[in-house]
């Protein structure tokens, strides 16, 4: 049967009608529920509005029949299709407004709900592949106290002020009076004030829409475990800081690299990568791991018209949003996003501390409350005294000036870097001038083997994070750090490794 129904064209449709104009559009029904099947009705039913919209017969602003001629339809009781409607409602897939009918309101992350995987079999598995040779001895070697690191991403621990954590614990242990376990989506409190600090960014998202994570690691392997789905494509930048973990993989997921240049990835390769269905995006917009590249405003407005178009969800890394050193942050592609595409990671661990463990995601309620139930599982909530420190942190004030003084300090030292490179690799190598954030993407003019130039940096005891380790090819270059070191330990690091370089590659 042919059901004529009436829809409405988004806004962000990226076919650029007239907004709202109001289109005729025919849904196909010529299916019926299995009756003989073990499947419950309403579930079958669930499953075919699903298809739809997956495969794209199904679109955004489309309105289903009512639910009479539904029931009509499929030979069923009416209780039956509101029992589906409203399963359906919950994943976030449909939406019924009084007088408007039920109407098709995501196709892009809601699906993967109706299919989410067993966590259970994930935690009994024992599936997580071990990480490459390479980092697992930076991971040892970073610890040793007498070595340097240049390539860390982590911030310097002599820039946390002493006396704002002492004065910020102070204000926290007079307001709290229990450290018990927090709702499952966070601290009600930080979740707040976490929402009213995303709105300095154009970011307008409520605490139900903002699930508190130990950390934004742990956010992805959470989407990872509970989300996608075996065999599932993972599109990312190339390089990437993805590509040094292996939590997609160990999930059975493929870890795909697509190409950037100065104004981000080169979205319009994905078409020629492979099928997009049954893919996410994962990108770091702002301020890039491990290539400090930050992408332009006019490349996040056609990525986002590329994903809308062809139902492509994306993971945004925000980890180094907030560290643009001389102008406002760029708006992030979750403040561009009215379909639900994009699910949105932030974290305290690039500009407080990484032994803070507090990070959040932001997306649609029924993703919010998927992750939420999973995280209870493993966890049972990130620590509720940093929850409440980072709480005060925001609500004070504390937080906004002393992120302004991070800022001015990164700056000074890139500022740095950058004239120590220039003064000594500049005919060795090539670089980049990042905007922000820690890094400094140095790729060598010539081929020289980076696990040689590694081993003989240790023996000098300056530790290097290798480009290999974050791309699908080998690409003769480091990801460096003046994050970590001051400016005068960077500067006599790179001495030295300018003199072992001179070693490996004669002149």
């Amino acid at each position: 049967m042919l059901i004529k129904v009436t829809s409405q064209k988004s806004n962000h449709d990226p076919t650029k009608r007239t907004m709202n104009m109001k289109r005729i559009s025919s849904l196909k029904i010529n299916w019926q529920p299995n009756k003989e099947s073990k499947i419950p009705i309403y579930k079958q039913i669930v499953q075919f509005v699903c298809n739809k919209v997956a495969n794209g017969e199904w679109m955004v602003g489309d309105v289903l029949p009512s639910q009479r001629i539904l029931a009509e339809l499929f030979e069923v009781n009416r209780s039956t299709i509101v029992t589906a409607i409203d399963e359906l409602t919950s994943y976030g897939i449909v939406s019924g407004r009084f007088g408007a009918g039920t109407q098709i309101i995501s196709n892009t992350w809601s699906l993967f709900l109706p299919n989410i995987s067993n966590w259970n079999n994930h935690l009994m598995s024992g599936s997580f592949q071990e990480n490459n040779v390479m980092i697992q001895a930076i991971n040892k070697l970073e610890f040793e106290p007498d070595v340097v690191r240049i390539g860390t991403g982590e911030i310097d621990p002599r820039l946390f002020s002493e006396n704002i954590w002492k004065d910020i614990l102070q204000k926290v242990g007079s307001k709290i009076h229990s450290l018990g376990y927090t709702e499952n989506l966070g601290l009600p409190e930080l979740r707040m004030a976490i929402a009213e600090h995303l709105k300095k960014t154009g970011l307008c998202a409520k605490p139900e829409n903002i699930l508190i994570t130990s950390g934004s690691l742990q956010a992805l392997q959470l989407i990872a475990e509970s989300l996608l789905q075996k065999n599932s494509n993972v599109y990312t930048e190339a390089p990437s800081y993805l590509k040094s973990l292996q939590m997609f993989q160990s999930a059975g997921m493929n870890l795909k690299g697509i190409p950037m240049d100065s104004k981000g990835i080169e979205y319009w390769k994905l078409s020629t990568s492979g099928k997009l269905n049954n893919s996410i995006l994962y990108t770091i917009p702002t301020n890039q791991n491990p290539t400090g590249i930050t992408m332009t405003k006019d490349r996040r407005e056609k990525l986002m018209s590329y994903c809308i178009e062809n139902r492509l969800p994306i993971i945004e890394d925000g980890a180094y949003q907030e560290l643009c050193y001389d102008n406002d942050a760029p708006k992030t592609l979750k403040a561009m996003d009215d379909n639900e595409m994009v699910i949105y990671l932030g974290t305290a661990s690039k500009t407080l501390a990484p032994g803070l463990r507090i990070g959040w995601v932001v997306a649609s309620e029924p993703i919010v409350q998927r992750l939420g139930d999973v995280k209870m599982q493993v966890d049972y909530g990130a620590s509720s005294l940093s929850q409440w420190a980072m709480t005060e942190f925001l609500n004070s004030g504390l937080y906004d000036r002393y992120l302004k003084n991070l800022k001015n300090e990164l700056k000074n030292r890139r500022d740095n870097a950058l004239k120590v490179l220039e003064e000594n690799f500049s005919d060795l190598a090539n670089w980049n001038n990042p905007s922000g954030g820690f890094y400094i993407w140095l790729t060598f003019k010539k081929n020289i083997k980076i696990e040689k130039l590694f081993e003989e940096a240790i023996k000098e005891r300056i530790l290097l994070n290798p480009g290999d380790i974050y791309d699908f090819k080998e690409n003769h270059s480091l990801r460096l750090s003046f994050a970590y070191v001051n400016s005068f330990e960077f500067e006599q690091a790179i001495k030295k490794l300018v003199q072992i370089v001179k070693k490996i590659i004669p002149m």
